[in-house]
């Protein structure tokens, strides 16, 4: 018989005796071993043995013979491909904590060189960078070896596949796994170029991580969104499935705060001036602008060193503070479904001072106004000041209705400062502008709702309109890339903020007949809420203090109960200035009363105003007093009118009345006809006056529409 038929024979007479006498079988080998110690199966069946037994010490001594003895045979690659995947996968079942037993018995080169060796075999790059990726956990000291290399691959492998977003596998490892290995590293010696680099590389994943959009298939767990807005994108990471990673491996924990812990070993690396390890973010930005101003006031070469220290600070705090901000006023980006019942908030023009801009020298104490020679002056003009810059605006909001406030407006606060130092000099806004180049930042659909809100806020209201432009064309985009049935409600809302944004800058500009188109498509959208529901906080109703310069600003929550209101005082705003110039507009002026009628008494004054007006003219012709008009307060000042001591002005109130008159002047009696019918449209009128008034107003703008436009330039 031959040494190969033997060999077969004792391994064959080996199997038989396991299940009966594994003693006896192990005998078998041992002997076998020992008259053919080159053979190849007889030790492998020994290890097999064992392995199948569990022995972990005994499995190890004989796997790390046949890895020594025979490394090139497949058989033995096979089985440490099982091992090693066992100990990238984080799997605690029996088999699994044996297989890695068996690996932590052989000794630490062995490992290291298995391990590289296991490497070498694989040939998809993302299970080569995970096995080598095990290597440098494992031993550190081959990191200055192979962290650079490992970490280019991965990126290299990201520019291949032509991935469409930097959260991908490649750049998960990379950033959150092979990047601290390397910067932690006390024997690397990165050139700082290639620090900012990987920098840069890191600030674009965290930040398109935390700030992904809402996906339509429900990957996003609701219930964990609670948590508040410190890091919000601890809790909606659960269910985030990045492609090609297991479901756990795609969960970044605290993703700002590594960010920012990753800032600090950048900057000692790289000895930035004054770097001591940042707390937060806002500290990050003050360390930075002390910088700024110090240095600008020194040499040119000096500012130039400091140039990337300054940029990569300020552009991590810019994002940071303009994503906490757009979390609070635009959910739903980032929280899925179960935000969708979270309204937007929007950025809008403050009208507050809307009904106490005219100074009335008479009060109304008796509710029929008593005529007197004095008249007030003419209005002044509502848009004074109206373009001036945003220089110490103030932003209103309801407190109760947005608990976080102040952390909000305190993160537009810092953010805007960012942005103000980044472009404060041209090398510094060239950088700036290359890493908004290679992050793609103009298809940040969350970012460009901070920018048009900061645009809104220095007051640049033609720019704020191209901006809004360019939003409303990337929410077109982000449409078509989403379920329109799940997130119809969402893209409503959200639509219907850029058009109340637009409504305002309108205002802003002076371009009353623009506003009032876009008011009026917003309002065609709206449910009206009852009167009482809606009524103006003490806050809003505080006029802006005479000392304030310019236009304060007012966060308001997107919906009907808020929105409506605006509208209509908006409207209001366009009206009045065409109301009360010299020249008679009769139909401007009946439309401001009408409008006026919505949080009454704020606009008694300004009725007085317009009361004074009519007398002024001595008639007054608005045929849609009746359909709209149902303000006790008003009906009994315009009765009064008729009167003799309330100057006996003529009203044309009633439809066809100016015609009816005009023709029939000489038929005796048509005088008293007309005053009879007035008297009764006054009695109906009043019996009208427990109809909701946000109903009325809302079936005024909707049946109006037409004439509300055309009424203003």
């Amino acid at each position: 018989m031959s040494a190969q038929g033997d060999c077969e024979f004792l391994v064959k007479r080996a199997r038989e005796l396991v299940p009966q006498d594994p003693y006896a079988a192990k005998a078998w080998l041992i002997t076998a071993r020992t008259l053919y110690p080159t053979d190849f199966n007889i030790q492998y069946e020994m290890y097999s043995i064992e392995r199948n037994a569990e022995r972990t010490a005994s499995a190890g001594r004989l796997l790390y013979d046949i890895f020594v003895n025979f490394p090139e045979q497949p058989v033995v690659w096979r089985e440490i491909a099982v091992i090693t995947a066992a100990l990238r996968n984080d799997s605690q079942d029996k088999h699994a904590l044996f297989l890695k037993g068996v690996f932590e018995t052989l000794p630490g080169p062995v490992q290291c060189k298995m391990l590289l060796k296991a490497t070498e075999q694989c040939f998809n790059t993302l299970e080569k960078a995970e096995m080598l990726l095990l290597l440098l956990k494992r031993f550190p000291e081959s990191v200055v070896q192979h962290g650079v290399s490992l970490g280019e691959s991965l990126l290299e492998a990201e520019t291949v596949e032509n991935l469409d977003t930097p959260v991908n596998c490649f750049r998960k490892l990379f950033v959150c796994d092979v990047l601290p290995l390397i910067l932690n590293n006390p024997e690397m010696c990165l050139p700082v170029s290639l620090l900012y680099k990987y920098m840069h590389k890191a600030a674009e994943f965290y930040i398109c991580y935390v700030t992904r959009e809402p996906t339509a298939d429900g990957q996003i767990q609701g219930t964990q969104e609670v948590g508040g807005l410190k890091s919000p994108g601890r809790g909606r990471g659960q269910r985030y499935v990045i492609d090609g990673l297991s479901e756990k491996s795609s969960v970044v924990a605290e993703p700002w705060d590594r960010l920012l812990e990753m800032v600090g070993v950048v900057g000692s690396l790289c000895d930035w001036q004054g770097e001591k390890g940042s707390r937060s973010y806002s500290e990050l930005l003050q360390r930075v602008s002390e910088l700024c101003r110090f240095m600008s006031a020194t040499d040119a070469e000096g500012f130039a060193h400091c140039c990337g220290q300054i940029v990569t600070c300020c552009t991590l705090v810019l994002f940071h503070c303009a994503f906490h901000y757009v979390s609070a006023v635009q959910p739903s980006l980032f929280q899925g479904h179960a935000s969708l019942s979270l309204s937007p908030w929007v950025l809008l023009e403050d009208l507050s001072s809307v009904y106490t801009d005219v100074e009335v020298e008479r009060k109304h104490t008796h509710k029929k106004r008593k005529l007197a020679d004095g008249r007030e002056k003419t209005m002044s003009s509502d848009d004074e000041d109206m373009l001036a810059k945003g220089r110490g605006r103030h932003i209103v909001v309801n407190k109760a209705e947005m608990p976080s406030w102040a952390e909000t407006l305190e993160h537009f606060r810092i953010a805007r400062e960012s942005w103000d130092l980044l472009h404060s000099h041209q090398s510094l806004e060239t950088e700036f502008a290359k890493i908004c180049s290679a992050w793609k930042t103009e298809m940040w659909m969350w970012f460009r709702i901070f920018l048009t809100d900061m645009i809104i806020y220095q007051g640049q209201y033609r720019k704020a309109l191209s901006s809004l432009a360019l939003m409303s064309s990337l929410q077109q985009n982000q449409n078509q890339n989403q379920n329109q049935n799940s997130l119809s409600s969402s893209s409503s809302l959200e639509t219907q903020r850029a058009i109340i944004q637009q409504a305002s800058c309108h205002y802003a500009l002076g371009e009353y007949r623009m506003a009032c188109e876009k008011l009026l498509e917003v309002v065609s959208g709206l449910m009206p809420q009852n009167h009482e529901a809606v009524k103006c906080s003490e806050e809003q109703r505080k006029p802006r203090s005479k000392n304030r310069k310019g236009n304060d600003l007012r966060l308001v929550p997107c919906t009907s109960k808020s929105i409506l209101p605006f509208c209509l005082q908006l409207m209001l705003a366009c009206f009045k200035l065409r109301a009360f110039t010299d020249n008679r507009d009769d139909l401007a002026l009946g439309h401001v009363i009408v409008l006026l009628q919505y949080d009454w008494p704020q606009g008694e004054n300004l009725f007085l105003k317009a009361v004074d007006k009519i007398c002024q003219q001595g008639s007054f012709q608005y045929e849609n007093f009746f359909n709209y008009v149902t303000n006790i307060d008003m009906l009994e000042e315009f009765a009064y009118l008729r009167t003799t001591e309330g100057g006996r002005v003529q009203l044309e109130l009633l439809p066809n009345q100016g015609m009816l008159i005009k023709h029939h002047t000489v038929t005796r009696g048509i005088t008293k006809g007309v005053k009879e019918d007035f008297r009764l449209a006054m009695e109906r009128q009043v019996s009208r006056c427990g109809e909701n008034l946000l109903t009325v107003l809302h079936r005024f703008c909707i049946n109006e529409k037409i004439i509300l436009i055309q009424s203003l330039p």
